[in-house]
């Protein structure tokens, strides 16, 4: 399963690092395009003066660690697509030019199913897509979780709360789920 992820769950950390745990751990393929990748860095300006930079080297660790999760879109794919937001036009042509199942993204209302599915891609928010996939591999899941768990209570020096965590993650059913 091929899994195209926006730039809105890229950025904030602890929803990209469960996303990115539960595709090591139940196998699903994570994809996303320079441009996506830009998109990020440039949001993460919004945190500090360090923050670009910090979204910079997070890039390059990913790289590493999903080798081929970087598309490249062809300029033939933009030009034939329309959405409500040109500006989301690369996103679904990352979509198909990786040849996705499944594009996730926050911004639901600017991906109309309809459009998504005469190309042959899903959509869903987050949270949906990871409570599907903990229905299908909960053990997967739960790792993934817990691991992202452990790592933010390590940095904040303090056992954080699970749900809370996966609410500011903006993770609600999953976190009732496994609550």
């Amino acid at each position: 399963m091929k899994i195209l992820l926006d730039a809105c769950v890229l950025f904030p950390t602890v929803l990209r690092e469960i996303l990115l745990a539960a595709a090591e751990e139940t196998q699903f393929e994570p994809l996303w395009s320079a441009r996506i990748l830009e998109e990020w860095a440039r949001a993460a300006r919004k945190i500090g003066p360090t923050g670009e930079a910090q979204a910079r080297a997070e890039i390059a660790l990913l790289a590493a660690r999903f080798p081929k999760a970087s598309i490249r879109v062809h300029t033939g794919t933009e030009a034939r697509l329309w959405l409500p937001d040109p500006n989301d036009i690369h996103v679904l042509a990352a979509a198909i030019d990786g040849h996705a199942d499944t594009l996730i993204t926050l911004n639901i209302k600017d991906f109309p199913r309809a459009d998504l599915f005469a190309e042959g891609i899903a959509r869903e928010t987050p949270d949906a897509f990871l409570y599907d996939l903990w229905l299908a591999q909960p053990d997967g899941v739960e790792r993934a979780v817990a691991r992202v768990h452990a790592e933010a209570s390590r940095l904040e020096g303090t056992a954080l709360d699970r749900r809370t965590l996966l609410k500011r993650a903006r993770l609600h059913r999953l976190g009732k789920a496994l609550a």
